[in-house]
């Protein structure tokens, strides 16, 4: 088979066999799904594997969601979460649903997706599985830019927002500096980035001891990372965020595939190299703050997720929609078991996802190693 008759999808898991130019047999595919447009102007392959993938992540973020709103102290049917839902049911069915568990579920799936997002962003930037951002010291950032906030201006919600963002910005900025020259690859990133989150806790640390103690208690409650008593002004705001960044994200999915190959070979193929590394590592940087500003420092999601994500899709590239449904899907899942398995208190959600990533990170840790060595 000619040249002219073979092309390679984009993400490199195999060829697409076209017709020749007087034929009329039809094409032939090795593998996935091709969905044509514009008369056949136009080809996109869709790996069989990752749809299937998918639809399984879907299926079970809403088996958890509609456990999360059925389940509780309250135990409802699923006819009555949908007459809540529809504004056909009971009052306190109403104020059940819509008041104090949909107002948490959402931004427990908005959350972890922006947190799952982010670590697929850094990891793939970097080129390393310990590229995340609660590693790299983004997400203590934000939470210095949040505190500040919090018990310095006592500002509002949309306040806490801006001064997390700024905080994540600025430690970006910084990490940027510090490496300035030797690009994001590398096991210097995750060191420097270490040693700035380092200092950035011991900063956050500081601000709880000038508050007073009815606010260092409110912050460092905040500092565990949970969604308890969440309602619909977090929801909301970072629904909001996520709406605006993730399509950013997913519309430079492929460039970042390519970025991954390394810079040379993304500017052969035309990619800006500098400009999509600015635009990533901001949508990622935002991603991670405004999950913080919400939520509080929520560990380990947006380390483990994309990795998750890859390994179930088995896809080479980012993955970037797999990764989000992954985050979701994990801390939706972590928080209905914090829920429901201790009642008595309202441990936070943070204690959970710490505890599994603490473990996954010790596995990572000594998986890279021995990488390393070999």
């Amino acid at each position: 088979m000619s040249p002219a008759h073979r092309t390679e999808a984009a993400d490199g898991a195999g060829p697409v066999e076209s017709p020749p130019a007087g034929g009329a047999r039809a094409p032939r595919v090795v593998s996935g799904l091709v969905v044509r447009a514009g008369g056949g102007g136009l080809s996109l392959r869709v790996p069989g594997r990752s749809v299937a993938v998918g639809v399984a992540l879907c299926a079970v973020l809403i088996t958890v969601m509609g456990v999360s709103l059925t389940t509780g102290d309250f135990e409802l049917s699923v006819t009555e979460v949908v007459r809540a839902l529809t504004d056909g049911g009971s009052p306190g069915a109403d104020f059940i649903v819509n008041t104090l568990r949909l107002p948490r579920l959402v931004t427990g799936v908005c959350v972890g997706a922006a947190l799952a997002v982010s670590g697929g962003i850094l990891q793939s930037l970097t080129g390393n599985a310990l590229g995340s951002p609660d590693v790299i010291g983004f997400t203590n950032g934000a939470a210095v830019g949040a505190l500040t906030v919090i018990i310095v201006l006592h500002g509002s919600m949309t306040q806490i927002a801006v001064g997390a963002l700024t905080g994540g910005l600025a430690t970006a900025a910084v990490v940027t500096l510090l490496i300035a020259g030797r690009g994001l690859q590398g096991f210097r990133l995750v060191v420097i980035g270490i040693g700035v989150s380092a200092f950035l806790l011991a900063v956050n640390s500081y601000l709880i001891t000038r508050a007073t103690f009815q606010e260092a208690l409110e912050a460092q409650a905040w500092l565990l990372g949970s969604l308890n008593n969440r309602g619909w002004t977090q929801a909301n705001a970072i629904a909001l965020a996520v709406v605006v960044l993730l399509p950013v994200a997913f519309a430079l999915s492929r460039r970042l595939s390519m970025v991954e190959m390394g810079d040379l070979t993304a500017t052969a193929l035309g990619v800006p190299v500098g400009r999509t590394r600015t635009v990533l590592l901001v949508v990622c940087v935002a991603l991670a703050a405004f999950a913080t500003a919400v939520a509080g420092p929520i560990w380990f999601v947006a380390l483990a997720a994309p990795q998750v994500a890859r390994r179930l899709t088995r896809s080479s590239g980012p993955a970037l929609a797999a990764t989000a449904l992954t985050g979701a899907v994990l801390l939706t899942a972590s928080d209905l078991a914090v829920q429901r398995l201790f009642t008595d208190t309202l441990l936070p959600v943070g204690a959970a996802t710490g505890t599994i990533g603490g473990l996954y990170l010790i596995w990572l840790l000594v998986t890279e190693s021995r990488k390393s060595r070999a």
